[in-house]
């Protein structure tokens, strides 16, 4: 079976729960993620289950399995480990299938998923910031989030014939990253946005995490590192680093305020083979409540640009070590706009601080934080270039996030560097712009992506897209990051033969005669028009 062959497997099992939930009228709504993510995970957990001990003894299909004696079963459970979830015989989703008939199906749907979730607790729960624990799936799923009561049997019927109909090739679970991250973009397509709610839950595109990643791991082969996000979303930038480093290599930790982002972040490190870092994703406050306080080798965060935090920021100063946290400030409550405070200030100063003695991070900013000329960002940059941290800074095409009208740049520091050279890269000018659900975007093509990763790596200084520079020399121009500011002048010789020159000496004086001569004409005309203005006293 083909990888493409796969792709339109998941999407069309997707499609089709999507199209059995719009049938029953809840197309839209708050639920609905819900219905579609812990619905594809019980098909993905289960199938993962089968193929695991299929491999660990060729004859366990699903019938040897049934046959098994209940001791027999459990050693099979136990000697999978944690490749795969702990699901009883009777939560299967054939043996679910077959009681299709009774009386109150969604209830026995539900309760197979509930067992499911409190079986593998120690391992895929969520924890808040407030240490309560999110289970892996809800506990009543259909009842909770259908409201018609008549249509629970239905929806929870057809969800299941759907789910054992649909056949998964056993190679899909040896398939990897950029098969799966295809599929959790595809999935969660409709359902990572910002809800309206106070808090924006921030998507960033796969090309922008590639770059990131590999700019980021650049030459090095990591092992036994800690990748950290302290604004995650759904954990596009965390399974790209980890998929660079290999999962094998690494540990993840997250947090984030939003509990759907902390949901879809558990999908996404169960489908990409990150099941082991689940216990380290926390639901809640980074800049209040950090649950990560131990230093990190690897940063990469997306965090939200702009947000009105008036109601919790004194509290920011009253946490310990505050102002050596946040050694370049808080913002201050503005009068009126409080939902322009620049909170991502706030998230900047968390990473320098969580990075140990080597760590090294890239975090996405607005790009007018390259060059602001007064307040925080310039005490930052200023922090970052005279530790020696600063390392390379990629600004980057407009439109590059579909979501947002804001130019975005991205910034990576180095706790360990050693020299004084800073790589600046403007790929502004790169990239496709296109419509993407009727807002402009910039799409940049795997050339533009390998043009400004290979720069980066290499240290390329190339005209007019990247330049070297000194710490000293970005002291001498007031820390600015803007790689424009420090391209040199052009100044284009050609050669003219004798009568090239005069040639053109003879063009600029004609023109200039003639710009004389209308010069003229509207000046007697302007004399004209004054010599005809007579004095009128008005009357009533």
């Amino acid at each position: 079976m083909e990888n493409m062959n796969y792709v339109e497997t998941v999407e069309n099992l997707v499609d089709s729960i999507k199209g059995i939930l719009t049938s029953a009228g809840l197309g839209g709504e708050a639920g609905e993620y819900k219905l579609v993510t812990q619905s594809f995970l019980y098909k993905f957990l289960n199938d993962k289950f089968l193929y695991e001990a299929k491999k660990f003894d060729s004859q366990n299909d699903y019938q040897h399995l049934m046959d098994l004696s209940d001791d027999d079963y459990e050693m099979t459970q136990l000697s999978l480990g944690t490749d795969s979830a702990v699901i009883q015989r009777k939560d299967l989703i054939e043996t679910i299938y077959n009681q299709q008939n009774v009386d109150d199906f969604s209830e026995v749907f539900d309760s197979a998923l509930n067992d499911i979730a409190l079986d593998n607790n120690d391992l895929f729960s969520v924890e808040t910031a407030g240490n309560t624990q999110v289970r892996l799936f809800d506990a009543h799923l259909i009842a909770d989030n259908i409201q018609d009561g008549s249509q629970r049997d239905h929806v929870a019927r057809e969800l299941i014939k759907l789910l054992a109909s649909t056949k998964f090739d056993n190679s899909i679970f040896d398939e990897g990253f950029d098969f799966f991250s295809t599929i959790f973009e595809y999935m969660i397509q409709d359902y990572n946005k910002n809800g309206g709610g106070n808090y924006a839950e921030y998507y960033t595109p796969r090309t922008i995490a590639k770059i990131i990643a590999d700019i980021l791991i650049g030459k090095a082969n990591p092992e036994n590192v800690k990748v950290y996000d302290p604004a995650a979303g759904s954990g596009t930038l965390l399974m790209n680093v980890a998929n660079r480093i290999g999962v094998d290599k690494c540990t993840v930790y997250s947090q984030d305020i939003s509990q759907k982002s902390s949901n879809l972040l558990r999908l996404n490190l169960i489908l990409n083979n990150l099941s082991h870092s689940i216990h380290n994703i926390v639901q809640g406050n980074t800049i209040l409540n950090n649950k990560h306080p131990e230093k990190m080798d690897y940063i990469v965060s997306n965090p939200p640009f702009k947000l009105d935090f008036s109601d919790w920021r004194d509290q920011v100063e009253s946490i310990p070590n505050s102002s050596e946290i946040y050694f370049a400030g808080i913002p201050k409550i503005p009068k009126k706009k409080k939902n322009s405070m620049a909170i991502y200030e706030l998230f900047i100063q968390h990473i320098i601080h969580s990075m140990n003695e080597n760590g090294k991070a890239g975090v996405v900013v607005p790009t007018g934080f390259l060059t602001a000329q007064s307040g925080i960002d310039k005490k930052i940059r200023k922090y970052l270039v005279d530790n020696k941290m600063i390392d390379t800074v990629v600004s980057m095409p407009s439109n590059v996030f579909a979501n947002t009208g804001t130019n975005v740049s991205v910034i990576f520091f180095d706790k360990s560097k050693q020299d004084d050279q800073v790589q600046l890269i403007d790929a502004s000018k790169l990239g496709q712009k296109v419509k993407e659900n009727g807002l402009q975007k910039t799409v940049l093509s795997q050339e533009n992506i390998k043009k400004i990763v290979d720069t980066a790596i290499n240290r390329e200084d190339v005209d007019d897209f990247s330049i070297t520079v000194t710490l000293d020399e970005i002291k001498d121009k007031n820390y600015s990051f803007s790689a424009g500011q420090y391209f040199p002048v052009k100044i284009e010789y050609v050669e003219l033969t004798q009568d090239d020159f005069e040639e053109k000496m003879q063009e600029y004086q004609e023109k200039l005669e003639k710009l004389f001569n209308e010069g003229n004409e509207l000046e007697h005309n302007i004399h004209k028009t004054l010599e005809g203005i007579n004095y009128e006293t008005r009357r009533n």
